[in-house]
């Protein structure tokens, strides 16, 4: 049996604190807003660090999507994977995805992006969760890619 992706002592953090943004666990609630986020911002996207190899973004409806939150919420709840709304207020602004890592050398991917219109928060949610993973997550070798 393969490890587990956390270990089952591990207190999966339900929010984080971020200057000018909060994470909290991604599900079907978000629906609209998440997609009206991400539709906006497909090219934006496409162009942040982590993303460029990706094969999401990619155009679906209201109902495809719901059916891809309650797939990452799934994941959070069997402790596989953690998908985090990056909200400003009740507003989604963008995305955190804690995964295993398909990068050889690591044992986690973390990804994030933000909406073109509040493409200034990209670096600070980048900042801000690199700390947080160092410090609150049992990883020694996330992969997170930096931006400049």
């Amino acid at each position: 049996m393969d490890d587990p992706f956390v270990p089952a002592d591990f207190e999966v953090p339900g929010s984080f604190e971020g200057p000018g943004f909060r994470l909290e666990p991604l599900g079907p609630e978000h629906n609209e807003r998440d997609h009206a986020a991400w539709m906006s911002s497909i090219d934006h996207i496409r162009s942040t660090p982590g993303f460029d190899a990706q094969e999401w973004p990619t155009l679906m409806d209201l109902e495809a999507n719901r059916t891809d939150l309650v797939g990452h919420a799934r994941d959070f709840t069997d402790r596989v994977g953690f998908t985090y709304s990056v909200l400003d207020g009740d507003d989604v602004i963008g995305c955190l995805y804690i995964y295993p890592a398909r990068t050889p050398g690591h044992d986690a991917e973390v990804r994030s992006w933000v909406t073109e219109g509040r493409a200034e928060m990209d670096t600070v949610v980048w900042r801000s969760v690199t700390r947080w993973i160092e410090t609150e997550w049992p990883f020694s070798r996330p992969h997170y890619a930096s931006r400049s």
